[in-house]
């Protein structure tokens, strides 16, 4: 369980309630600074089950009508950030691996994800998995 005081899920070393809480509290996402601090809070969000704020911070021209609950017994085990690439002042991407176990299972997600800017907010748009 993710308490204020206890280590973001997003691995940064930081409390939740200093690193991503402070996005998810309310309208936030609004003010996350850069590409790759959205895509740790959403991370952060996908381990926490904050499907309002994945929704919330997904572009609408990709975004889903709803997101699934994760599978009974998913644990997310960490993230690690490989790279955050600005191409311009409104365009980013960030690549990097989520890992997982689900029913003994140990899983990664590698992907190189794509940001866009608009009107000052940072939204995830798609991502390639690799």
């Amino acid at each position: 369980m993710t308490t204020a005081n206890t280590p973001c899920p997003c691995g940064t070393g930081q409390p939740y309630a200093a690193c991503c809480g402070r996005y998810h509290a309310g309208a936030l996402h609004l003010q996350v600074p850069d590409a790759e601090r959205l895509m740790r809070s959403r991370y952060s969000a996908y381990t926490m089950g904050l499907t309002d704020y994945l929704l919330a911070t997904w572009h609408a021209s990709t975004r889903p009508a709803a997101l699934e609950p994760d599978p009974t017994g998913l644990k997310w085990l960490g993230l690690d950030v490989r790279q955050h690439a600005q191409q311009d002042e409104e365009h980013a991407t960030v690549s990097f691996v989520a890992r997982s176990k689900l029913g003994g299972r140990a899983h990664r997600l590698q992907e190189t994800s794509r940001f866009v800017r608009e009107l000052g907010r940072w939204y995830y748009v798609d991502g390639d998995v690799a």
